[in-house]
């Protein structure tokens, strides 16, 4: 059963989410197929090994209980760009997290209501209690943004009347500090990394995709999502080790990779602020993508914030690093997805830019507005203010943009 569930889901989601790299997808999803048999001849041992362990962990959530949940980000930023005035209704925060964005927005225009989408369980609790404060203002609903859509018309939303709506990508910190989402590689915990958690018991988890896969996929996926230089050595790391004892959590996984590499190596890298990272950060971000079809989901909820907003409605996209960048930014200019990612959105925007000026020789485009679909409400990128990186390191590399429908 574990073999034919990881064989279709990685199938569909390798299918969907590497279509836009050079990537042999038929070729990876074979090689799915037959390393997913191996991992079902261990699986129960696994089984095992993970409940024990999983025992041992302490069943109380710091975080659930008032540590430090989400800091909003840029939420100056974020708040001016969408704007709230009189006479608008409905909102939409697409990622909710601890409801930081929301709470502002309410500060801001008390009259609006904002539906609340989030697909993490634990945020979803936490936008249901603040609904109890704000019985009209606040709707939680809990979801992908591949199932937005259904969730917004259920709520009695039709497409064109939003007013706004924030996309805010990427993890939240409720899920890097608890231990037993298996996100941070800081913290020891089941290696997990689902969004949804324990809400779809049969989407296969990060230990899944480590114990499942072949050496080749396993370097595919770490050099499309990790951006990983030496994800072929990474790979072999894990397979060799998972050949003697399967992997199951989160600082086992990280103290494989960095085996992997000279003990001067370990924190060589260095963060946007110049501080030492942990050699394995690229490959737990490249598992916790592919695991929860990320950069799907993402253009997915873009295409579905498009459709609901009214003309004159802003979307407002938060992005944490350059994958997600460059779709929000392929989004808003109108580029092919599909475009392989060398070919520079620069040249596309020109293209893009020169196509319409040949097409309608008496008119002038106006600057930041392209495809006929959206105008830029800020002519660059928006990066946070050094007094917010202090206060929120974790969101040094976010990059907001924001536009308005046409």
């Amino acid at each position: 059963m574990l073999s034919q569930c990881l064989c279709q889901f990685y199938k569909s989601l390798v299918l969907r989410n590497l279509k836009w790299n050079s990537i042999d997808v038929a070729a990876l999803a074979r090689r799915i197929h037959s390393s997913a048999k191996k991992l079902s001849d261990c699986g129960l041992k696994e089984q095992t090994i993970q409940k024990c362990e999983t025992e041992e962990l302490p069943q109380s959530m710091e975080n659930h209980d008032g540590g430090r949940l989400h800091i909003p980000v840029m939420l100056e930023e974020v708040v001016n760009c969408l704007s709230p005035q009189p006479g608008q209704q409905h909102f939409l925060d697409m990622t909710f997290g601890a409801g930081g964005h929301t709470t502002a927005l309410l500060e801001k225009a008390s009259n609006i209501t904002i539906y609340a989408l989030d697909r993490d369980p634990t945020a979803y609790n936490i936008a249901q209690q603040l609904s109890e404060s704000y019985p009209k203002q606040i709707r939680a609903l809990l979801g992908q943004f591949s199932q937005s859509e259904s969730l917004l018309i259920s709520a009695g939303l039709e497409p064109g009347t939003l007013d706004g709506v924030l996309l805010d990508a990427g993890c939240s910190s409720m899920q890097f500090d608890t231990p037993e989402r298996g996100f941070s590689l800081q913290k020891d915990g089941p290696l997990d990394m689902r969004m949804d958690w324990d809400r779809y018991p049969d989407m296969p988890t990060a230990a899944d995709v480590v114990n499942a896969l072949d050496q080749q996929a396993l370097a595919s996926i770490l050099r499309t999502y990790g951006e990983e230089r030496h994800a072929k050595k990474i790979a072999s790391a894990i397979v060799q080790a998972r050949s003697i004892y399967p992997i199951t959590r989160t600082q086992q996984l990280a103290s494989i990779v960095a085996g992997a590499f000279p003990a001067s190596a370990l924190y060589a890298r260095k963060d946007l602020l110049q501080r030492p990272t942990h050699v394995a950060t690229k490959t737990f971000q490249a598992l916790r993508i592919f695991v929860n079809n990320e950069l799907h989901e993402l253009l997915i909820g873009l295409k579905t914030a498009e459709k609901f907003l009214k003309p004159g409605g802003r979307l407002v996209a938060l992005s944490f690093h350059s994958l997600e960048d460059r779709i929000i930014k392929r989004f808003f200019h109108g580029i092919d997805m599909t475009e392989k990612y060398n070919l520079g959105a620069k040249q596309k925007i020109r293209q893009a830019l020169k196509n319409c000026s040949e097409e309608e020789d008496t008119e002038e485009i106006t600057p930041g507005k392209s495809n006929s679909k959206w105008i830029f409400i800020q002519k660059k990128v928006l990066t946070p203010q050094a007094k917010d990186i202090q206060t929120n390191p974790r969101g040094r590399s976010a990059k907001l943009r924001a536009a308005i429908k046409l």
